[in-house]
């Protein structure tokens, strides 16, 4: 399954944030880790169900990726 990083916006309250995890859970999502730094997680979900999350305006949704460092 696709892993996807989920991070609260800026200008949102917290309890968006919590809301996101329900939702990402209700449609099939597994939270595969939680982050306090940056307020999110990262979930895995089963291919095309990612559109439903990706449109709250409080979180950010992207695809979990590499990262590297020069």
């Amino acid at each position: 399954m696709p892993v996807f990083m989920v991070t609260l916006k800026d200008n949102a309250p917290p309890s968006e944030l919590e809301k996101a995890k329900e939702a990402a859970t209700s449609q099939g999502g597994k939270i595969t880790h939680e982050y306090t730094l940056m307020k999110g997680f990262s979930v895995e979900y089963p291919a095309g169900t990612v559109t439903t999350l990706q449109s709250n305006d409080h979180v950010d949704v992207e695809a979990d990726q590499e990262v590297k460092t020069q």
